[in-house]
């Protein structure tokens, strides 16, 4: 298969089959390690791209073709998308080859009686691109709902609790190409010897302005080819994601307890700023996410993190009153994250929400137990919604009143640096 039919393939596993947008990119470029440089970057782009703004192409789509986006056939409807996102965002290829390539995928994929179809929208769209209408702003829900391909619920959720500057502001930042955010393992290598050793790979790498332990990395081919990665010299992890272990303020000899740890960042990060004192037991639910955190731990050279199997939702008697700190970064529903994980905006609802909220209230409930007097339980996650944030915050703090709340940060894209994340970090008061 050529780069534009595994594109295909992808973006079917994703939005026919319901796969999660980055486990199944990782699938296929491991699969194909073997295709050159400049292929994997284009699969990338397009699978992304396409998922980013699917509802900006479909109501481009929708201006242009008699059948509506809802009535097409999964294979047509997705190669319709993914050709006008190149004629859109992918300046480097001419229109000519963009519908070319779009109908003979067609016909491979055994739609030969609808290329014709394929053909003419897309020619008709690549000589109409500078008069398509929009949404007028005056509608500002329907606007940014379009021009930033984000749910019209979720507009008009972020727009009643943040205002429709910062919605459009955050709209704005998860269209924008990022750089991989990592975590430099400083006891093992100095920030300017793993600089030198990327750049000899050919990967460009940018220093981050407020932390020295950080670096921003682009237009390298396989992270698992990167020696510095395979020898344990950085983690990926997000800003925000770093800024949970910053808050939690370890000490040397914590012992620390990870609930929901994979893939982990946060794990690793904290067995490292413990600089081989203390214990950070890492925690998850399935076996793919302990192989996950077991690699992770082998790979950092970390003795003083273990790996355990068990469920965050069943109370672990000997652990109870045993930890300095214990990191709840819990399953929720992932609306800061949607600059890496676009497909999540799409399969994400409002009742969804709610039910992860319970899940998470029922897992909190569970883990503060594990807590010493004095110590800290830090709650974490990578949404944007203040039921599952601040409203969970109050609603422990009524219940709990053991813990006192000493500090609590919601960050969103464009407004602060890295994924949108809320944190809290509650003391357990010594006298309980």
């Amino acid at each position: 298969m050529n780069e534009r039919e595994l594109a295909l393939e992808v973006l079917l596993q994703i939005v026919k089959e319901g796969e999660f947008s980055h486990i199944a990119l990782r699938q296929v470029l491991a699969q194909y390690q073997y295709l050159e440089k400049r292929k994997r970057a284009f699969l990338t782009k397009v699978v992304e791209g396409t998922l980013e703004r699917m509802i900006e192409l479909d109501h481009v789509i929708n201006c242009f073709s008699k059948t509506s986006t809802d009535r097409m056939k999964p294979e047509i409807l997705l190669i319709l998308r993914s050709g006008v996102y190149q004629l859109f965002y992918m300046d480097s290829i001419p229109d000519s080859a963009v519908c070319n390539e779009a109908v003979k995928l067609a016909k491979r994929k055994g739609f030969a009686p609808l290329a014709g179809f394929v053909n003419g929208v897309l020619r008709n769209i690549a000589r109409h691109k500078e008069e398509i209408s929009y949404p007028d702003k005056k509608e500002i829900k329907k606007y940014i709902s379009v021009r930033y391909s984000l749910p019209e619920w979720l507009v008009d959720q972020w727009v009643k609790e943040y205002g429709a500057e910062v919605t459009e502001q955050m709209g704005q930042e998860f269209l924008k190409e990022q750089p991989l955010t990592v975590h430099i393992h400083t006891d093992r290598i100095d920030r300017q010897a793993l600089i030198a050793l990327l750049e000899q790979e050919g990967v460009c790498v940018r220093q981050d302005d407020t932390y020295a332990d950080v670096l921003y990395l682009s237009e390298y081919d396989y992270l698992g080819k990167l020696s510095g990665f395979q020898k344990g010299y950085f983690q990926v992890q997000d800003i925000s994601s770093m800024e949970v272990v910053r808050l939690a303020e370890p000490k040397e000899g914590d012992q620390v307890l990870d609930v929901c740890a994979a893939p982990g960042g946060k794990a690793v990060h904290m067995a490292q700023q413990l600089h081989g004192t203390g214990q950070v037991e890492a925690r998850d639910l399935t076996d793919y996410k302990i192989e996950q955190l077991e690699e992770n731990r082998i790979r950092n050279g970390l003795s003083n993190m273990t790996v355990k199997k068990w469920d965050a939702r069943i109370l672990d008697e000997a652990a109870v009153g045993q930890k300095d700190i214990v990191l709840a970064d819990l399953p929720c529903s992932g609306l800061g994250v949607l600059g890496r994980k676009p497909d999540l905006k799409y399969k994400m609802t409002r009742d969804m929400t709610k039910s992860l909220c319970a899940l998470q209230k029922e897992i909190l409930e569970v883990v503060r137990q594990y807590v010493k007097p004095g110590g800290k339980l830090v709650y974490s996650t990578c949404t944007i919604n203040r039921e599952e944030n601040e409203e969970n915050t109050q609603w422990f703090l009524e219940r709990f009143p053991e813990f006192e709340l000493r500090k609590q940060e919601q960050r969103l894209p464009g407004i602060h640096k890295g994924d949108g994340f809320y944190l809290a970090v509650f003391r357990k008061r010594r006298e309980a």
